[in-house]
């Protein structure tokens, strides 16, 4: 075992701070990973803060991880020592049910190990997140950064990345399609990227009309303010797909009503129950549907992130010492990034 820096919380009331934890030696099929650059989702915030109850302290969050490989297992053939590399939001599956078997890991059957408060299926100690100097992964869940992508911007791919690419792709987004997407954050900025670049016209549902300049500028080929009942009126029945990304609760109906027949609802940022209920009558007699989707398995991420370099896409971040990262936290629920936080791991090691 190795013993290495970190910055974690000790508690749901505790500021994330310094502290120490081990990283395993390498087994047979693992990649020892230097840390260079680790992006911050809201997901961090909630287990640091335990909001959905299911935190093990100390936790040490991050699944945004860029860094290069220092060394690999006796069995490991894809990677080297010096190569880039990424790591997402989980490190670890069965690897035996029909969802592993079809590289759809985030829907493993008997549950995926997380990057950070996840169990190790070896020894079952709790995992580690990217907050850290390193960290230890099995070859299979470490992916491959493409040339030319900047290191840093593609930090947050791997989970705001992918949590969008994964269902505008698996839905069947082209060109010619209308989709829409809800909200303008760290999700919202990549979904409409990633929209424009799969050939669809792009809209961007906001709630600010201060968003409008920068959602044209990120792709966006219109802007609907959602609470503008005229706005809303004109956009009924125009939409093939809505990309929800939102992470708190809000009425889904509305955009339920923007949805052509056969249209498609796909949430991705909200976790928390329905509220209000959803209008089902607006399902029904217009055959709509509402759907879902997690992340991506690590098949589907090497392909987002290889798209991103054919199509030069990346997020838009704003780079931290990681001494500054509760204000960055504060900062984050009060909505003041554009888009992303990414912390720079050199600032740990100094």
């Amino acid at each position: 075992m190795a013993t290495i820096k970190a910055y974690g919380a000790q508690s749901e009331t505790a500021d994330i701070a310094p502290l120490s934890i081990e990283r395993r030696e390498p087994r047979p099929d693992d990649v020892a990973i230097r840390i260079d650059y680790c992006g911050i989702c809201h997901t961090d915030i909630h287990f640091a803060r335990n909001d959905w109850g299911r935190t093990v302290y100390p936790v040490v969050p991050g699944h945004e991880i860029v860094g290069t490989v220092t060394a690999v297992g006796d069995g490991v053939t894809a990677f080297e020592p010096g190569d880039r590399v990424g790591v997402g939001c989980l490190v670890d599956s069965c690897r035996e049910c029909s969802a592993c078997d079809e590289g759809l890991e985030q829907y493993c059957d008997n549950g995926f190990t997380a990057t950070y408060n996840g169990e190790d299926r070896h020894d079952g100690s709790v995992t580690f997140g990217g907050y850290s100097e390193a960290i230890v992964v099995s070859e299979r869940f470490v992916l491959r950064m493409p040339e030319g992508l900047d290191a840093a911007a593609s930090a947050p791919l791997l989970c705001a990345g992918i949590t969008t690419y994964s269902p505008l792709v698996e839905f069947g987004v082209g060109s010619g399609d209308r989709v829409a997407v809800v909200g303008m954050g760290g999700l919202g900025h990549m979904g409409v990227k990633f929209a424009r670049a799969l050939g669809a016209e792009v809209t961007l549902f906001t709630r600010s009309e201060s968003k409008r300049e920068e959602a044209l500028r990120q792709g966006a080929h219109k802007v609907v303010i959602s609470t503008d009942d005229g706005q809303m009126e004109a956009v009924a029945d125009r939409f093939d797909y809505i990309l929800d990304t939102v992470p708190v609760q809000h009425d889904l109906n509305p955009y339920l009503d923007a949805l052509k027949r056969d249209g498609t609802l796909i949430l991705v940022g909200l976790l928390e129950p329905i509220e209000p209920p959803l209008d089902a009558g607006a399902v029904v007699f217009r055959r709509r549907r509402v759907a879902g989707s997690l992340i991506g398995g690590l098949p589907e991420t090497q392909e987002m992130l290889d798209f991103c370099a054919r199509h030069d896409i990346l997020c838009d971040i704003e780079m931290l010492d990681i001494r500054n990262i509760n204000e960055a936290y504060e900062r984050m629920q009060r909505s003041d990034v554009r888009y992303r936080f990414v912390i720079d791991m050199n600032t740990l090691r100094r």
